[in-house]
């Protein structure tokens, strides 16, 4: 995180005496990333946080040792609304649609409370497609609804608790990590500030207001770590944090806040970029003027990234390029290296003279091949390759 925040009751200095109106102390809890050399917050707790009473194991939803290679090598495209189903929560319920040794890519439409839950491999973005509810952490509770992402940094134990009595899902594409993400670094000052060049700022970040107070004891939680899962039974409800401070925590941003970057001829998609992690980037392509030379094409040249695969989901607007292909509300595209992608047929020439488009969709292009887990195994649109073509050999 870019900036410093204080939430709830937190003493003058650090580490140093800080009792609660019974006189104990509260317990002091330094969470902080890369060693302790980077952002870190410190919290106070009512009880210990190192206090549990049982380990047993998890099985984690999704496993990348049972995803499949893109093979043969073709685009491809998944209709992640095919993976409805009842009773699914934010956490278990999630569906694996393509992941690599550096991020997994998941799609749920929760409508139940899931699991108290920390990731303990790397920090999660949280595209929210649809519905609305409240993200509840140890540092908090966040509001989230129709077009957040909400950033929650590695081990921090929250809960996703969908909007009671509206009858739509909780609808999340779920970008996990292997280590951190955040704003690229070419938005930021060599301090940590916003630059005047970025797309989007601090005021646009939303994080904790207020502490998040919980009683119980013997709470589960559901942890992913790096040699797989475990339910921990912790003495003492971990949502019992009376103050924090620091610039570690998690936050939301909408993405109708992301200010988008045009020009007189189509700009590239780095533009488009809003957070970055370890081998990816993550992108928003927002409703927005288009290209204003007098002979310009607005939609994309035909591209090869050579060094990418490039994932498209598609939430909202109508996506011009991909008129014809079968993409709609809720599509998942992924054209791998080794491919080169583009318009449909059709759509340069229909683009020529327009002014403004009116889509929405998040990118994940990933550094490594990605794999196919059995969400996209699922839900995957078995033609969506040959529609620049029109045929397929074997037809």
């Amino acid at each position: 995180m870019p900036y410093y925040r204080a939430v709830g009751e937190i003493p003058h200095k650090r580490h140093t005496q800080f009792r609660r109106p019974d006189g104990a102390l509260y317990s002091e809890e330094l969470m902080g990333v890369e060693g302790f050399s980077s952002e870190s917050a410190l919290l106070y707790h009512v009880g210990l946080p190192t206090a549990i009473v049982d380990s047993a194991e998890w099985e984690p939803p999704g496993p990348i040792s049972g995803a499949v290679a893109n093979r043969p090598l073709k685009p491809r495209h998944f209709l992640t609304h095919k993976l409805d189903g009842a009773g699914l929560d934010a956490v278990t319920g999630r569906h694996l649609l393509l992941g690599n040794g550096d991020v997994r890519l998941s799609y749920v439409a929760a409508t139940e409370a899931s699991p108290l839950y920390r990731n303990a491999i790397g920090d999660e973005c949280v595209y929210v497609e649809s519905g609305s509810g409240v993200v509840e952490t140890s540092f908090g509770a966040l509001a989230v609804g129709q077009g957040d992402y909400v950033v929650l940094p590695t081990s921090t134990i929250h809960r996703w608790v969908p909007a009671a009595g509206s009858g739509e899902p909780l609808r999340l594409f779920v970008i996990e990590a292997t280590g951190h993400i955040g704003p690229p670094k070419r938005y930021l000052s060599a301090k940590g500030q916003f630059l005047e060049s970025s797309p989007y700022c601090e005021r646009d970040l939303r994080g904790p207001s207020e502490p998040l107070l919980a009683e119980g004891a013997d709470v589960e939680v559901l942890v992913r770590h790096r040699a797989g899962g475990t339910k921990l039974t912790y003495a003492h409800h971990p949502f019992d944090v009376v103050g924090w401070d620091g610039c570690l925590y998690p936050y939301a941003f909408n993405i109708a806040d992301f200010e988008p970057i045009t020009g007189r001829v189509h700009q590239p998609p780095p533009v488009h970029q809003t957070f970055e992690g370890p081998n990816f980037v993550i992108c928003s392509f927002v409703p927005r003027k288009v290209d204003y030379n007098p002979l310009s094409i607005p939609v994309p040249y035909n591209h090869h990234n050579v060094d990418s695969d490039e994932v498209l989901f598609y939430t909202g607007g109508n996506y011009e390029a991909r008129r014809g292909s079968g993409i709609g509300q809720g599509s998942i595209s992924l054209h791998p290296s080794g491919l080169t992608h583009g318009p449909q047929p059709g759509a340069a020439e229909r683009s020529i003279g327009a002014e403004f488009f009116d889509e929405l969709a998040v990118m994940v292009d990933t550094f490594r091949p990605l794999e196919i887990g059995e969400g996209g195994v699922a839900s995957e649109d078995p033609g969506y390759a040959w529609t620049w073509s029109g045929r397929h050999s074997g037809a």
